[in-house]
């Protein structure tokens, strides 16, 4: 008998399934000390609930990864399911009824159960400056949702799933991700969705890693050997740092995951679910005290995404507290703090347009100055007692895209009255493309 055979989900009512899981995956963990791997028939599955199990293989000579999908269902749960695939995923094959179509593929699994199967062309070129996925021979770097599609299911009424994702890779090699596992098998588990599929970052090949927990959250940071990854600094800087984040949105993540490598990667950094990616050669803290990780460390927490024309906020809030968390923390001083905020104003003042699909430079430098008169404007409206801390944390949890009315309406209810730095007439550019939003 398993360390978990005796373990079954009893209730047919959604929210236990759904606290179960943590149960379970201790459980699925435990098994590893009796000798056990973490495989679909170890997976206690309650009346309601199905087992996905994603295998993925790596083909680093081709720099192709291929992934199957075993479902593991006892009675029809899982009825349909939808994938959104591109271009670059093909070769899908799959028992009971498939239909591939441009931008979509639809499969009816048999009664029960069965696999589906496809293969993705890997590397992807985000723009002349390198690749925001990529595989070799040496190692791999990418994220789930570009291997594994979105999907969007039909079940029977309170089904959900036990999801699990199983490497198969060369020897030697490794793989980090954002979540929990051993022998390179990790459980998925998100509560707010029936269907659990993975996401976020994966950096696989010889890795070298380090681990740490700080201000309650545990960090680890991963990237190829030979790679010039700064692990160690980057743990240094965060454990500067997180202490002040952690007070800015005292609800951390559990577990934070850092990938980095050099090319042909883009010389960037970009954030996702619990996980980002910094290309090496980014300094930590840049000449001008601005510092790529922290920037996407805000784009992590805040988990905001634009309404049209309005990406200067989201950007704008990231690069604001990159440089007020150094300041706060002491990991830059008084006079530095002073003399960035100076060079951010000088760099604005060459923006003529906020408004823009993306925000970048210049724009997002205009962005932070706004940003920062309208935290000394609520400071001053509200004698203290709120500052722009409560607009990022009310954002935070926005269920919907950010745009210019939202962020007056949150600055409104804090202030009691609509800002006077948000006017319509002090945003260049914004007049256009959001006439509903005017402050006037």
């Amino acid at each position: 008998m398993t360390c978990i055979s005796s373990l079954r989900v009893r209730s047919n009512g959604d929210s236990f399934a759904k606290t179960a899981r943590v149960l379970i995956f201790l459980c699925l963990a435990c098994s590893v000390g009796c000798g056990e791997q973490m495989t679909q028939s170890t997976l206690a599955l309650g009346p309601l609930s199905y087992g996905i199990r994603y295998d993925v293989r790596p083909n680093p000579a081709d720099k192709t990864v291929e992934v199957t999908l075993t479902l593991n269902q006892s009675s029809s749960l899982l009825l349909e399911m939808t994938m959104r695939a591109d271009s670059r995923t093909s070769s899908f094959k799959a028992d009971g009824a498939l239909e591939v179509r441009d931008d979509a593929v639809s499969w009816r699994p048999p009664e029960n159960g069965g696999a589906i199967s496809w293969q993705v062309a890997l590397p992807h070129k985000r723009n002349a400056n390198g690749y925001d996925a990529w595989l070799d021979t040496q190692w791999g770097l990418f994220r789930a949702e570009d291997i594994i599609p979105r999907v969007s299911t039909r079940t029977r009424k309170g089904a959900t799933s036990e999801t699990q994702m199983r490497f198969s890779i060369p020897s030697g090699w490794s793989v980090v991700t954002q979540y929990y596992g051993e022998n390179n098998q990790f459980a998925i588990d998100n509560p707010a969705r029936r269907f659990d599929q993975p996401n976020g970052w994966i950096v696989m090949g010889d890795l070298g890693v380090r681990r740490e927990n700080i201000a309650g959250v545990r960090v680890a940071i991963a990237g190829p050997v030979k790679n010039n990854v700064r692990r160690m600094d980057t743990l240094a800087l965060l454990r500067w740092t997180l202490p002040e984040v952690s007070r800015l949105f005292p609800d951390m993540p559990a577990r934070l995951t850092i990938v980095s490598a050099g090319d042909p990667m883009w010389r960037g950094g970009l954030s996702a679910p619990q996980s980002m990616f910094v290309h090496s050669s980014r300094p930590l803290i840049s000449e001008n005290a601005t510092s790529t990780l922290l920037h996407e460390v805000m784009h992590l927490l805040l988990r905001l995404s634009a309404d049209d024309g309005s990406d200067w906020i989201v950007e704008g809030l990231a690069e604001f507290y990159s440089l007020e968390i150094l300041h706060r923390s002491g990991t830059i001083s008084d006079e530095r703090f002073a003399v960035a905020r100076a060079d951010t104003a000088e760099w604005a003042s060459s923006a003529t347009d906020l408004c823009l699909p993306v925000s970048s430079g210049a724009t997002t430098a205009l962005a932070v100055t706004l940003l920062d008169a309208l935290n000394v404007e609520i400071k001053e409206r509200t004698d203290g007692v709120a500052s722009l801390d409560d607009v990022a944390r009310a954002l935070q949890h926005a269920d919907k895209d950010v745009d210019l009315a939202m962020l007056i309406g949150i600055v409104e209810q804090l202030a009691g009255d609509k800002p006077d730095t948000l006017h319509i007439d002090k945003l260049p550019g914004c007049r256009r493309i959001a006439p509903a939003n005017r402050n006037t």
